[in-house]
């Protein structure tokens, strides 16, 4: 290759890309939906039986978001993991946009839940809340914030 030639090609790949070429890529790719979190109750007298929802709001369904595994920390020191089970992506296929997890929480405490939807050990989406449960009858531990 002439030194000309070499010249002309370096400048090509220098060049900027054309207006609208990095849209037509976001495009592709997509709007990324947001992760809410909810818990009902998300203030309860112990022994309290809670129910999590993390919902995927808005955006579009993206392959990053199909068939995330759900890790769910329950702010007591456990946690749970729930790995999906999906046929390989294809064009057209829906996210699941609703996961949903049980925890009992037998004791007072300011509880931080905190739920992370991951894609090939990447994390993808995050959402953390707080729970309150007071002490119920027989429950001698400590109220929240004493």
């Amino acid at each position: 290759m002439s030194k000309a030639a070499a010249l002309i090609a370096a400048l090509c790949l220098a060049a900027p890309m054309p207006a609208g070429a990095d849209d037509k890529d976001k495009a592709k790719k997509g709007k990324k939906p947001g992760l809410e979190l909810r818990a009902t109750p998300r203030f309860a007298f112990s022994p309290a039986h809670i129910l999590f929802t993390a919902e995927l709001k808005g955006g579009d369904d993206v392959e990053e978001f199909y068939c995330p595994e759900v890790e769910w920390e329950w702010g007591d020191g456990g946690k749970s993991v729930e790995e999906g089970d999906c046929d390989p992506w294809a064009a057209g296929a829906t996210i699941e946009r609703r996961f949903t997890a049980n925890h009992d929480y037998p004791y007072a405490g300011l509880y931080p839940v905190k739920v992370t939807l991951r894609k090939s050990g990447r994390n993808i989406a995050a959402q953390t809340m707080n729970v309150t449960v007071r002490a119920g009858l027989g429950d001698v531990s400590p109220e929240p914030g004493d």
